[in-house]
């Protein structure tokens, strides 16, 4: 019996111990990642990215934009980004924001303009025509007229890029883009530039490799 007392009080004083954090050591920090989807796109393409993320411990929104040809201009868009993320997040909550083609210009409009660069700590673009694209000339709306090269919204939105302030960002590109053409469009003198042999624009999303990089700069 006085050994059974004496293993039982051991076995409660182990998970006592294991269960007892140091009150001195920092709180486990949440990360909260926004997925900017593309023209013409509904967020799909990011489906086994944010899984990848969710099983790292990382909290995702894939956020719907609509129109998603842009047919009410990239404004509307970059406002109804800003609607999704406080209903999900919270109006101050800090997060990064990976941006694919139209949305990485979509992102930096929302963080330039609207405000949200003051809780953004990184920004990732992915294959974002930063300086237009030739086959923005191929589509009618008034998104896809602000994306092409030399467009005012492009102009002002380069005017605007020191809101960014100390932001971390980051460009990635592949020159067989086929989309973004030329596709040196994608380099933006703000940003780390990064280049990968990705063969097509819509597998820049898919490439192991680009979403590899991706994770390691969003965990670290």
């Amino acid at each position: 019996m006085k050994r059974f007392l004496l293993a039982l009080c051991a076995g409660l004083l182990a998970v006592g111990c294991a269960n007892t954090r140091d009150p001195h050591a920092p709180a486990p920090r949440t990360r909260r990642v926004v997925l900017v989807h593309g023209f013409l796109e509904t967020g799909t393409n990011y489906k086994l990215f944010k899984k990848r993320l969710e099983t790292a411990g990382i909290q995702c929104l894939v956020p719907h934009l609509s129109p998603c040809d842009g047919r009410g201009g990239l404004e509307r868009l970059a406002a109804g980004l800003k609607h999704d993320i406080d209903d999900a997040f919270g109006p101050d909550q800090p997060l990064a924001i990976v941006g694919f083609s139209m949305g990485g210009l979509v992102a930096r409009y929302y963080l330039q303009n609207l405000g949200g660069a003051a809780r953004c700590d990184q920004l990732i673009t992915l294959a974002t025509p930063h300086h237009g694209t030739d086959s923005a000339n191929y589509y009618p709306t008034l998104g896809a007229k602000q994306m092409r090269l030399g467009s005012r919204f492009l102009a002002d939105l380069e005017k605007s890029q020191g809101n960014l302030g100390k932001m971390r960002v980051v460009s990635y590109r592949t020159r067989y883009d086929g989309v973004i053409f030329p596709p040196e469009s994608a380099i933006w003198n703000r940003a780390e530039n990064v280049e990968f042999p990705v063969l097509l624009h819509l597998m820049m999303v898919s490439s192991n490799a680009v979403m590899s990089d991706i994770e390691r700069r969003l965990v670290r």
